[in-house]
């Protein structure tokens, strides 16, 4: 039985009263069957790390509500959602399933790994209010407040054509809000229920719940040092993967970059199954050392590529574009138009302005010069404090991929790290088809190198402390002679 909740420390709501809420859920929604037998506490307890009162209060606070039911000596088993009399519809019915589950949050002033974002501190606020009062001083600034095109706000699209580079001549450009709609536009104009997508294992849990959604059937594609492994991509196109979606340089979650000469292989490879290939570019433009490898688009102009500013400028303003074919353009426009008619003008005009005068250019030197130095600050705290984890170190990018030692379990061990003051992202949201138990997901750039070097001296020690405990307690014992 799978029950795994997420519990916030810092919640003013007990741990038990959030422990029974997450098991009514399940009751109500039937995973859990009346019937079933609910794990003993002893056993719940030693799963979550939690007290075995903790889960024994929940249990009595379901049985009081009449959902379980305990036998002495068998267990206590669900009874069922009892008949209510209320003019309210039962919503956890009527509503459709939920893919994504919650990350829960640390304690407050904890050293926060969680989120892959850049830094607030590196914003240059003052010289994007002299953009913002440039852009609202102007004549173009009545036409900004009126609807504009579906397809975005123009000088922006040209902008960013003639800065993108591999363009083609074949090729329009949709703005969006953010990649994360540029993403769920592709996927409701290329995939069906049923069509085979071929995502990287590990991989962003927004991009995956959004093919989930749609109906497709997932094919994980692992994904080490060197990027996608070749020959499980092969073998995904083999079994019909008619998408594919890849993060060629710095991955999330695991900060990898495909090599130059495998990237011309995969889409070779796409184009000889006829599989469409999307390339989700955002982090490319955060590379730390070495020569940037050519984009997939730079092959083949039937890919589709995809940007944002969110990396490297302000993720708040929620402002991504899709560079394909004239005709996936037209198709994933239609579908813009009827979710939001258009992205906001003045946040185009704003993020145009930026780059143009300069700004952007030198912000983004700013950042990687931060990156750099938070890179260091990670890769050198790595190998003092997490020398029994199997990590490599990324050149580039927002985040860390590290394999805990001696079978540990992230989500397992997430909370005593909460209770130390560190929080990160445990391996099983990013899974697709494998188990990702032992994995957990470090997100460096948000954090100053002060923050790094600390939070990662306290994750050794959780470590440490999780290895010793799990050897003492499958250390064979001495029969008594």
């Amino acid at each position: 039985m799978n029950i795994r909740p997420e519990l916030d420390l810092n919640s003013e709501m007990p741990l038990y009263r959030q422990l029974g809420g997450y098991l009514q859920r399940l009751i109500e929604l039937g995973d859990l069957l009346p019937g079933d037998r609910l794990p003993p506490t002893r056993e719940l307890a030693g799963q979550l790390g939690l007290n075995r009162s903790t889960v024994s209060a929940a249990y009595e606070l379901l049985e009081t509500g009449g959902l379980i039911r305990g036998s002495v000596g068998r267990g206590s088993f669900v009874r069922g959602v009892p008949e209510r009399e209320t003019s309210l519809l039962n919503w956890s019915r009527a509503l459709t399933a939920s893919l994504s589950a919650s990350a829960g949050s640390g304690k407050p002033g904890a050293i926060n790994f969680s989120a892959s974002r850049p830094s607030e501190k590196l914003f240059p606020v003052d010289e994007f209010r002299a953009c913002c009062d440039e852009v609202l001083s102007s004549d173009r600034l009545r036409s900004l407040l009126q609807l504009g095109s579906p397809g975005g706000y123009e000088p922006l699209r040209n902008y960013l054509l003639s800065r993108c580079g591999v363009a083609a001549k074949t090729d329009d450009i949709l703005i969006t809000n953010g990649c994360q709609q540029a993403v769920d536009l592709l996927r409701r104009a290329l995939v069906k229920p049923g069509t085979k997508v071929a995502l990287e294992e590990p991989v962003y849990p927004g991009l995956r719940n959004l093919f989930t959604e749609s109906g497709a059937e997932l094919i994980g594609v692992p994904v080490s040092a060197e990027g996608v492994d070749l020959y499980a991509l092969r073998q995904a196109l083999e079994a019909g993967a008619k998408v594919i979606v890849l993060t060629p340089s710095f991955q999330n979650p695991t900060g990898a970059s495909i090599p130059a000469a495998a990237r011309k292989l995969i889409v070779s490879m796409a184009r000889s199954a006829g599989a469409v290939v999307i390339e989700n570019d955002i982090y490319s433009e955060l590379a730390y050392s070495g020569t940037a490898a050519p984009r997939l688009k730079s092959f083949d102009p039937n890919v589709i590529l995809l940007g944002s500013f969110s990396k490297i400028a302000f993720p708040g303003m929620r402002c991504g574009w899709i560079i394909a074919p004239k005709a996936v353009i037209v198709r994933a426009t239609e579908l813009k138009q009827l979710a939001d008619l258009h992205t906001d003008q003045l946040s185009q005009a704003f993020l145009l302005q930026f780059a143009e005068t300069g700004r952007l250019e030198r912000h983004q030197a700013k950042m990687i010069a931060a990156g750099k130095e938070r890179l260091r600050a990670i890769e050198q705290a790595a190998a003092k404090h997490l020398g029994d984890c199997k990590f490599i170190m990324p050149t580039g990018g927002m985040n860390l991929w590290i394999d805990l030692p001696g079978g540990l379990d992230s989500s397992a061990m997430r909370g005593l790290a909460q209770q130390a003051g560190v929080d990160y992202l445990p391996g099983r949201y990013f899974s697709v088809s494998r188990p990702l138990d032992s994995g957990l997901r470090l997100s460096f750039a948000g954090l100053d190198a002060g923050e790094i070097r600390r939070g990662i001296e306290i994750l050794g020690s959780v470590i440490q402390n999780a290895k010793g405990t799990r050897e003492e307690a499958f250390r064979p014992t001495l029969a008594m002679v």
